[in-house]
């Protein structure tokens, strides 16, 4: 048996600006973009992952109002699971997410239990942080 992870869902709080963030300043690509009445649902990914996508969509998206309701409290409180991604070059990729505007919460620092990371807020607050493996 062979099982792998195919989709990471995170809510944002407008979709048009959340693809400023993960298309344009993380590189990601965009591999589908779904309506549904009045919400939407746009998945992207990594060349480097090709059956891994990362899902984006506002919180009342494909939820009832109270479960939507629910779920923008928590983003806007920011307490959302965060996110982390593995570069090949941090300070490259810090550098290029910085100039986007974002909201940088860490700069580049190697950690004592290994990977050298970064942290920042997407447009909707949500956490992400960026890492790097540790040279051999």
């Amino acid at each position: 048996m062979n099982i792998s992870l195919q989709y990471c869902h995170i809510t944002v709080n407008d979709v048009d600006e959340a693809l400023g963030f993960y298309r344009d300043a993380l590189g990601l690509e965009v591999r589908n973009d779904v309506a549904s009445g009045d919400h939407r649902w746009v998945t992207l990914g990594s060349p480097a992952q090709p059956g891994l996508e990362i899902v984006i969509s506002e919180p009342h998206a494909g939820r009832s109002q109270a479960d939507g309701d629910a779920l923008q409290e928590l983003l806007t409180k920011g307490v959302l699971p965060m996110v982390v991604f593995r570069t090949d070059d941090l300070d490259s990729t810090f550098e290029k997410v910085r100039a986007s505007g974002a909201e940088v919460l860490q700069e580049p620092i190697d950690q004592p239990w290994g990977p050298r990371d970064c942290a920042f807020r997407d447009p909707s607050g949500n956490l992400v942080r960026i890492n790097q493996a540790p040279a051999a």
